[in-house]
């Protein structure tokens, strides 16, 4: 044994093979890290954005579609799983379905984390940390929610949200004011949806009918998955909205940005969006939004 070909190098020569065999051709721009004659090759560079978007969208998917361009993204997190024996070979494919959820939860599980930090979703933490522990990649956009103890007129949301929720209102000549924040567990009109980060109701009492869509429109510009519930909907009027990619999201909200991103209504009957073509946009996230300013 040379002086290189040390225990280490060896496993990690195992585990590249491995990969490769489960990533059937993966392309060279993610082969992880490995030690080969003592040359560090390049890790796989995941999109920690596309991720997010992938967990949201793909899990009520039927069949594995892969969502935009996510999927070699979240085959590299999914082979990283596997590696670590949370996930089988099976289900490392690029689409973050509800036995990938499962597994990361298991795997943030195991790093103490318990209630939302542990509901399946990669935060900026575990994420870093499963690259780094399987030198199988390194993060980029990296999307950090701040303080989930952050208000915005008086309700509770995180940093990131508030941001969001400023930005929209800079948008408008009228404000946008909270009847719920986030984190607001026990409000059983709200399925759920609220007991997360990320989510929140706006009044739109006093707006006309086409402020109330304009506020949808700034809101869904700056990232947020928003529709106006209705009376015809069972609800007073309002705007519902989740930020999308938000990493503390509750499942059921998460499972409403599905809605969204296929064009539908985020409530139980999953019927079509109610929003009139000019108000609304195309599907984007605050990073994003940000990066195109």
């Amino acid at each position: 044994m040379t002086s290189q070909d040390t225990p280490d190098t060896r496993s990690r020569r195992w585990l590249l093979r491995r990969v490769v065999m489960a990533a059937g051709g993966i392309g060279a721009a993610t082969v992880p890290a490995v030690l080969t004659g003592g040359a560090a090759e390049a890790a796989a560079t995941v999109d920690m954005e596309l991720v997010l978007v992938a967990a949201m969208v793909d899990p009520p998917k039927s069949g594995t579609g892969t969502t935009l361009t996510a999927g070699p993204h979240v085959k590299v997190v999914e082979q990283a799983l596997d590696a670590r024996n949370f996930l089988s070979s099976s289900y490392v494919d690029g689409h973050y379905g509800s036995s990938t959820v499962s597994a990361y939860s298991a795997y943030q599980r195991s790093l103490g984390y318990t209630g939302l930090d542990a509901n399946g979703i990669p935060g900026p933490t575990s994420l870093n940390k499963l690259g780094s522990s399987t030198g199988l990649f390194t993060v980029t956009r990296t999307v950090n929610i701040g303080s989930s103890t952050d208000s915005y007129g008086g309700r509770r949301v995180n940093t990131r949200t508030k941001n969001m929720l400023a930005a929209a209102d800079a948008k408008l000549s009228w404000s946008i004011t909270l009847t719920q924040g986030s984190y607001t567990t026990g409000n059983p009109s709200s399925a759920g949806t609220h007991d997360g980060g990320g989510v929140v109701d706006v009044n739109v009492s006093g707006m006309t009918a086409t402020q109330r869509w304009q506020t949808v429109k700034a809101m869904r510009d700056v990232g947020f998955a928003a529709w106006l519930r209705t009376p015809e909907q069972g609800f007073s009027y309002h705007i519902h909205a989740n930020a999308v990619c938000d990493t503390d999201m509750s499942a059921p909200a998460q499972r409403q940005v599905h809605d969204y991103f296929f064009g539908k209504n985020g409530l139980a009957s999953h019927a079509a969006d109610n929003t009139p073509s000019a108000y609304r946009g195309a599907f984007t996230w605050w990073e994003k939004y940000k990066r195109g300013l």
